[in-house]
């Protein structure tokens, strides 16, 4: 087994919160036979309350639960940390998934899920966690790149926008620094998708859409008409060269 230890030595915890019983005891197992610590709430309070006792390496999140929602308790937990979440519905309309996305999900999990793509979904993000969040060597190397306003420092993982900081979720973080290592270069989702979440799943479109669609928010003056990252229809994504190295 892979991807349970961080630098550290420290074992990798994922909380899985879920009112169902059944469905959480049933992800304790497969995550365990994986060799992750997992611990389990039973609605989107508890899941806080675990997050503020513990230290959580990625949440499973359901979307429809008791006392307090998994929308409601993505959005709180976003406005302190950045940690990979995945959510969890049991319903399958586009809607469901893009209101996760767009409130900070890194992913989401169709119920009734299969175990497979489960554990590859949280290998995929913990992967991401320990090259920018954990004890690795990968997180101490410094990088500073800059394009435009955009300076992002990769060591301290800051980014900001003509002096100003700007705060990005995980996987934004990610899409942001992976085109400004190839600005000019147009990536299909499918491509951003491999590269920044490491995985072949599939759905890759509408993920990526939704999470560039959040960058521009943050990082362009006029989303609908952006200066830097910028989109070839039919083909994808790309940031625009030729503001690489001047301040807008």
């Amino acid at each position: 087994m892979t991807g349970q230890i961080i630098g550290n030595g420290e074992k990798l915890t994922v909380l899985v919160c879920d009112d169902d019983k059944d469905i959480s005891n049933a992800i304790k197992i497969f995550l365990q036979g994986e060799g992750y610590n997992v611990i389990t709430a039973g609605n989107g309070r508890e899941a806080l309350e675990r997050l503020d006792e513990e230290k959580i390496h990625l949440v499973l999140l359901d979307v429809m639960m008791p006392v307090m929602d998994g929308v409601e308790a993505l959005s709180k937990i976003r406005e302190t940390s950045n940690v990979p979440v995945i959510m969890l519905t049991a319903k399958s309309e586009d809607t469901d998934k893009i209101l996760g996305l767009n409130i900070g999900a890194d992913d989401y999990v169709t119920k009734p899920f299969n175990p497979v793509e489960l554990m590859a979904r949280v290998r995929s993000q913990l992967r991401r966690y320990t090259l920018l969040g954990g004890n690795t060597k990968a997180a101490e190397n410094e990088e500073e790149l800059v394009h435009g306003g955009i300076r992002l420092n990769d060591k301290s993982k800051e980014v900001t926008l003509d002096g100003a900081p700007v705060r990005l979720t995980r996987t934004e973080y990610d899409i942001l620094r992976f085109l400004m290592r190839n600005p000019g270069k147009v990536f299909t989702p499918i491509e951003i998708y491999k590269t920044v979440w490491n995985d072949d799943c599939m759905g890759t479109e509408s993920i990526v859409a939704v999470h560039v669609r959040h960058l521009r928010e943050k990082i362009e003056i006029n989303p609908s008409e952006p200066r830097y990252i910028k989109m070839i229809w039919g083909r994808g994504y790309y940031l625009d060269e030729q503001k690489k190295g001047t301040k807008q």
